[in-house]
């Protein structure tokens, strides 16, 4: 593998490059709500309704995307004095979003808005009209070839949408409906106080960090360290920060939010969000934080067991488990794709005999088209590029697992795999504080714009230790030209020794530790060793 050697100017250029097309963007850029197609009607519909004293329920989502959007739906209707119906599909009972399973609950209700699903809810959508519901669905992900039957659709995946971006959240969409229902109300909520909880879903949905996801999270995590939602005061305690920045969200607060939808119930992600009181949110952040450990814990021995099945000659890797729980397969399917860097589905058999399951993505693969070309032989198909959820019977595994292969290798996708973020080749004598400053000015990280990787040779192992309760994270000393740098790599259980020259992959973060701040490596990969003769 080999890169160029890198100065400061070079890598403060290539990523400026990132924002060439569209700059640097703020909130003053946002486009009007009407960019969206149907908003305008979708808003009449509301406020209608609102007028009549019709009842309203909303449909949300299990992930934390769906969880903001419905947290911020139910903050706004609270503060206009409106009452809202609300439900989040439980994932192991009811399926995901407005499906058939949930519309007996929903049926004594005059207007139905669902946020970040309903767009393939074709059957679910049939039976609102024989129950006289009329339908509002908001939702981000990509179209299926049947719509769903609805009043108005807001999806700017839509063909004759004229929202100018194509990647935004469905949180995002939500906070668009309300700023779009605030002007027709006539209301005085403040809404820009909402960004800081959108900006945990465009975080936590792996939306692109460009335009104005990256104003809107620029602003949200400054609004986010003035908040005074107890929920997030809860987390500023828990986590012991006053300010968040987008690792924060990404690793540590949307897991916990996650947890809820994956191991139990995602309406306790949103009861928290909505506390009133900083004493119910310590109980109820709590009680996250538990079923986050809970969910850690299944994750691993499920990752174990998948990677026991894994065939290194699939293009695709496809494994299948008995009882694996299924609120944790998609992180199973990114740790599996991660450790053998292909593509990755892992499925379940669930109750009803059938066959459900995640996929994640890796490299340049598009996971939605390779797998779309499967649909005959699967019961339920979604998602996007890079993640997608499916179902299908038991009997059609093989053929779906031998057709996926087929399809990938149709794609004649470039299989010299060359980590697109690493920048260059990087002395451990730039490392320094400058080169730390100059990567800061283009935060927040992420989603296409991704935190600076770098890659040194020869790289010469002084000490490494285990941290970590279950000792499955490792320490280092690395020395390389003279100069010495920490470093850490987390999950993994390999084992490394003393005096070995290696290759290592990494980006450069600030460890705040009594007081002092230093610089350490939080290691991607260890690329290749090196023969000491001298050990």
């Amino acid at each position: 593998m080999s890169y160029k050697k890198i100065t400061h100017l070079e890598i403060e250029q290539k990523i400026k490059s990132r924002f060439k097309k569209e700059g640097f963007l703020s909130l003053s850029n946002l486009p009007h709500p009407s960019k969206f197609k149907d908003m305008e009607k979708a808003t009449h519909r509301i406020v209608q309704a609102i007028h009549r004293g019709e009842k309203i329920v909303l449909i949300g989502d299990y992930d934390v995307d769906g969880v903001v959007s419905t947290t911020i739906m139910r903050l706004f209707f609270n503060e206009i004095g409106v009452t809202l119906g609300w439900i989040i599909p439980n994932r192991f009972r009811d399926g995901y979003g407005l499906s058939i399973n949930i519309i007996p609950r929903i049926s004594e209700y005059d207007l139905a808005i669902t946020v970040d699903n309903g767009i393939s809810a074709v059957q679910a959508s049939k039976l609102c009209q024989q129950h006289n519901i009329e339908l509002i669905i908001t939702d981000h992900h990509l179209l299926p070839k049947e719509i769903p039957e609805a009043y108005a659709i807001i999806d700017q995946k839509q063909e004759d949408c004229t929202f100018p971006y194509d990647e935004v959240c469905g949180a995002q969409i939500a906070w668009y409906l309300i700023a779009s229902l605030n002007r027709a109300l006539s209301s005085r909520v403040d809404t820009k106080v909402y960004i800081g909880l959108v900006s945990i879903a465009i975080i936590a949905d792996m939306m692109p960090l460009k335009h104005i996801n990256r104003a809107m999270v620029i602003s949200g995590l400054k609004i986010l360290s003035h908040s005074n939602l107890p929920a997030i005061k809860a987390f500023k305690e828990k986590l012991d920060k006053e300010v968040f920045n987008s690792e924060d969200i990404g690793f540590q607060i949307a897991p916990i939010l996650n947890s809820a939808g994956r191991m139990d119930d995602a309406k306790w992600a949103v009861e928290f969000l909505m506390s009133e009181n900083i004493y119910d949110a310590r109980v109820r952040l709590d009680r996250l934080v538990d079923l986050n450990i809970e969910r850690k814990s299944i994750e691993q021995k499920i990752t174990d067991e998948a990677l026991e099945q894994v065939n290194p000659h699939d293009k695709i890797i496809v494994v299948k488990g008995e009882n694996w729980h299924e609120g944790v397969i998609g992180i199973v399917a990114a740790r599996v794709g991660r450790v053998h860097e292909k593509p990755t589905l892992v499925l379940t058999k669930s109750e009803d005999g059938e066959l459900k399951g995640s996929g994640r993505s890796f490299h340049v693969c598009n996971l939605f088209k390779v797998t779309e070309g499967c649909r005959d032989l699967l019961t339920k198909f979604g998602g996007h590029h890079a993640a997608i959820g499916l179902s299908l019977p038991i009997e059609n595994f093989e053929s779906f697992k031998k057709r996926l292969q087929t399809n990938y290798l149709a794609q004649n996708y470039n299989e010299d795999i060359i980590d697109l973020d690493i920048l260059g080749e990087l002395s451990f004598s730039d490392i320094n504080f400058n080169l730390v400053n100059i990567m800061k000015q283009y935060e927040p990280y992420g989603q296409k714009n991704s935190k600076p990787k770098f890659i040194t040779h020869n790289v010469t192992i002084q000490d490494v230790s285990n941290m970590g309760k279950e000792k499955e994270h490792r320490r280092f000393t690395f020395s390389h030209q003279g100069v010495t740098q920490q470093g850490v790599l987390f999950k993994t259980n390999e084992l490394f020794r003393l005096g070995e020259q290696i290759s290592v992959v990494y980006n450069i973060s600030e460890n705040h530790y009594n007081n002092r701040i230093s610089l350490q490596l939080m290691v991607d990969k260890i690329v290749q060793y090196y023969k000491n003769d001298n050990v």
